[in-house]
């Protein structure tokens, strides 16, 4: 399948033309699966719980309808952020395909002042069955917890579809190791630019990448540019958990060991 990262440069607040800058990044690369950023359409650094709402959506608002459309056009499927309203405010990411919404994942590890303005996910982490291999997601901070990923592969995933906002650089190399370590894909999808808002200075570190289960960087996006990037992989590499004739990465776990 091929496999495309988008990494983008949102304007805070303008959601109809962040939603539009992606789609036309997406429109010169043909792909099966695209992952965007985290909060891609809305901007990252809130000041106040009432911005979040003024651009929160449902799983099915505006930014579904036009992302759906896409999909329908192209017959694939897409992986997003965005700021969920539902019974509270989440740092959600949706997929979805030419038959609409596949599922959604809630931001579980909420990174420093993302506590002010949501919630916690609570639907765990989980896998979804695609045509093409079985994608698990998370959201940007939950890479600093390697039982993330590492519930995803037990759960059955082959790629880690991972909406990024980041801003300390640790990740991308990290995620080197979250596939060796897992023999898994992950597709990060990082956004770029600065968000300055009063006291509150972020500055994205870009550097989108898809990572292979056995930790070769099949592509990387620069820190500071929008643009997509997509590889052709075979998701099946990623059920091929022995390392030799004695270990295999999965099996081998002692979890009645970890909590002495």
């Amino acid at each position: 399948m091929q496999l495309a990262i988008v990494q983008t440069s949102p304007v805070f607040g303008k959601v109809q033309e962040n939603v539009q800058a992606a789609l036309e990044l997406m429109e010169s690369m043909p792909a099966d699966l695209y992952v965007l950023p985290e909060l891609f359409n809305a901007g990252y650094n809130f000041i106040e719980i009432l911005e979040v709402e003024r651009v929160a959506e449902q799983a099915d608002g505006l930014t579904f309808q036009a992302l759906l459309a896409f999909a329908q056009k192209r017959i694939c499927y897409i992986a997003y952020g965005f700021a969920e309203k539902a019974d509270h405010l989440y740092n959600s990411a949706a997929l979805i395909g030419p038959s609409g919404l596949v599922g959604l994942y809630r931001k579980v590890h909420l990174f420093d002042r993302e506590n002010l303005f949501f919630q916690p996910g609570n639907h765990g982490f989980p896998v979804f069955n695609l045509p093409f291999g079985r994608i698990g997601m998370m959201i940007c901070f939950d890479w600093i917890y390697p039982e993330a990923a590492r519930t995803l592969a037990i759960k059955g995933a082959q790629l880690i579809v991972h909406p990024s906002n980041l801003v300390l650089p640790y990740c991308p190399d990290a995620m080197v190791t979250r596939c060796l370590e897992n023999r898994i894909f992950a597709a990060t999808a990082d956004r770029v630019g600065r968000e300055n808002r009063g006291s509150f200075d972020l500055q994205f570190i870009g550097t989108s990448e898809i990572v292979s289960p056995s930790g070769e960087i099949l592509a990387r996006l620069d820190k500071d540019t929008p643009g997509i990037v997509a590889v052709n992989v075979d998701l099946q590499q990623a059920d091929k958990k022995r390392i030799n004739h004695y270990n295999d990465l999965i099996i081998d776990r002692k979890p009645d060991q970890y909590s002495r």
